[in-house]
């Protein structure tokens, strides 16, 4: 009788340590601002639409968030370039991303949630923008409008995985 309460309280108790990384949100400290952020959330349902999205990206030689400007980005500006990138995604890739797979649109559309949750939470936020930050997210809509809008949205989300690496390390 007593092995058997055992097992089921270590049962328990791990099933609560997986649910609590599942809710588990990390505060980002931009400047002056601080933003509550479930990295882990955001990567389960990139993860969950990442091979399909990667597989149907057939505009491989363009670049639209590349890792080095993403790491080029300075302290005093990480705030800037945060809300600039959500409202890029929100705005431009997001509402014109659409996948086949009801299951794709559903984590997508999770992914959207979140980006505006963030977002509306980054409202409290005074960021200042540098000249060199607008410069950066002005190529990346460059970028982005060469492309057929459909493409173009694609490859964003292809992306995505740039921008959450860059929110795990902040």
């Amino acid at each position: 009788m007593m092995k058997m309460l055992l097992g089921r309280s270590l049962c328990l108790l791990l099933l609560l340590s997986c649910l609590s990384e599942l809710v588990e949100s990390r505060t980002l400290i931009l400047n002056t601002c601080s933003v509550s952020v479930h990295t882990h959330e955001l990567r389960t349902y990139y993860t969950k639409i990442r091979s399909d999205v990667i597989e149907t990206d057939s505009e491989i030689a363009v670049k639209l968030l590349d890792k080095s400007m993403i790491k080029q980005v300075q302290d005093g500006q990480k705030c800037c370039f945060l809300r600039l990138v959500l409202r890029f995604y929100v705005e431009r890739v997001f509402s014109n991303y659409a996948s086949s797979q009801p299951q794709q649109q559903r984590c997508s559309s999770a992914l959207a949630n979140s980006f505006v949750s963030i977002r509306r939470e980054m409202n409290k936020c005074h960021c200042q923008c540098g000249e060199d930050t607008q410069r950066k997210i002005d190529s990346v809509h460059a970028e982005f409008i060469k492309l057929e809008i459909n493409l173009a949205a694609q490859k964003a989300v292809a992306e995505l995985d740039t921008v959450l690496e860059w929110l795990e390390g902040l």
